[in-house]
């Protein structure tokens, strides 16, 4: 069976890999603001949590993780911020931005499994921005969404 163009060229990569190589996980070093419509605390990070691996930007990538949605309707989710962890961002404060990524997707994931591990693949970019739950540093466009299987 011949695997689709994309799936040859797909990177497996791990939260590590997000950080450059020789750069310490992201610490937060200050208290940051508070976005009281949003009902959410923006920490500050020191420099290596804004740290991104250029050397990922463009590839393709497949990185399993937890769906936190933006926008949830009837259908499911076509954005989400993906998380290392079950509750990031929610129940404690977020990671770094260069743990957290902004995934778009055209296929809905749907409302029911919202609280499964995923594994999503697609296009990365490097690309640090504000998203109503915490900063990103990442943005994927996933190609497929899978419930994660260990």
């Amino acid at each position: 069976m011949s695997l689709p163009a994309w799936a040859q060229q797909t990177q497996r990569i791990k939260w590590a890999d997000l950080i450059p190589e020789g750069v310490p996980y992201g610490e937060i070093i200050a208290t940051g603001e508070y976005d009281g419509v949003k009902d959410i605390w923006i920490p500050e990070f020191d420099d290596n949590g804004l740290q991104l691996n250029s050397a990922l930007d463009g590839k393709m990538i497949t990185l399993a993780g937890y769906v936190i949605p933006l926008e949830v309707s009837s259908e499911g989710t076509t954005s989400f911020v993906l998380v290392p962890f079950i509750g990031a961002c929610i129940h404690v404060p977020p990671p770094p931005p260069n743990q957290l990524v902004f995934v778009t997707t055209d296929t809905p994931w749907p409302s029911d499994k919202l609280w499964e591990a995923v594994l999503v693949t697609g296009q990365l970019s490097a690309n640090i921005r504000r998203t109503d739950v915490a900063q990103v540093g990442y943005d994927l466009t996933a190609t497929q969404i899978e419930k994660f299987q260990r």
